[in-house]
């Protein structure tokens, strides 16, 4: 059995190839093609492969295994507890990465499915449009709270801007040409992402009909269609929890704890697991 470390970056990867006695076989840095990666792992026979957990690292992942190569991925913050160096370069990463692999001490993560990253795609993209939409909401309140007094009056009135009622007290502002403007271009930005959060919205009702899990969840009052796909995609597969408890962590609900002698103190939940699970948690 052979062992392959890769250290990995957006442009290219370094790699690191160990034979069972640990001895380096190959080392160097090859372009994220497949051309490449395929000609340096030219006769390499039975091998296994392990790459860091990174937002690009599933590309690597996924033609590897298109040539077959069973491959692991490990979690940064945990290699780094086992195996921290004072000097780090690419070629020392992989092959600690190599090295740790070859003697089972990968802190390995659960690897998902082609088929659920797009899904998580789909649902990181609709968070996006929301996020960039509620920055211009608060930046079109700020430049109206900046105004005469007249013109705060009239908006005063209004409890939600951004109904239908809202849209026609904002066109019918007085307000100097210049500010006029600027208001007019976060109007046309706010409706540009509303259409686009409507487009994801379609593709996230189409994740519901054909997830089982989130029109489970979605029975659980406060869950809604995205929260209950959010929640069933970030999951993906209950089998991988050995219990609730497990599941509780992962999701990163569980309170901090701090033991000594015979005092516990438990605090606020901690930060770490999936973030997007435990924001819907929370919301």
């Amino acid at each position: 059995m052979n062992y392959v470390g890769i250290d990995h970056h957006r442009q290219y990867s370094h790699i690191t190839w160990l034979d069972e006695k640990g001895e380096a076989v190959k080392s160097g840095r090859v372009a994220n093609l497949r051309r490449e990666l395929e000609g340096f792992l030219q006769g390499i026979g039975d091998v296994r492969a392990v790459i860091e957990a990174g937002r690009s690292g599933y590309t690597m992942v996924d033609v590897l295994a298109d040539q077959g190569v069973e491959t692991i991925i490990a979690h940064p913050r945990d290699v780094k507890a086992i195996a921290k160096a004072k000097v780090k370069t690419d070629q020392r990463d992989s092959y600690k990465l190599a090295h740790l692999l070859r003697t089972g001490y990968i802190p390995d993560v659960h690897k998902r499915s082609g088929e659920n990253r797009s899904c998580q795609r789909v649902l990181r993209q609709r968070a996006f449009y929301v996020e960039k939409q509620t920055a211009v909401k608060n930046r079109l309140r700020a430049l109206l709270a900046q105004q005469r007094e007249e013109i705060r009056g009239e908006v005063s009135w209004v409890e939600n801007l951004f109904t239908e009622k809202g849209m026609t007290v904002l066109k019918g502002l007085a307000l100097p040409e210049r500010e006029a403007k600027m208001v007019g271009a976060l109007l046309k930005t706010y409706h540009h992402l509303e259409e686009r959060i409507n487009e994801t919205n379609a593709l996230v009702k189409e994740l519901y009909e054909k997830l089982p899990y989130a029109r489970l969840i979605q029975t659980v009052p406060g869950f809604g269609i995205f929260l209950s796909v959010l929640v069933a995609v970030e999951i993906e597969d209950l089998e991988r929890f050995e219990d609730v408890s497990k599941l509780h962590a992962y999701a990163g609900v569980i309170p901090s704890t701090h033991s000594s002698g015979d005092r516990s103190y438990h605090g606020k939940i901690i930060k770490e697991g999936n973030r997007w699970l435990r924001w819907a948690a929370n919301s």
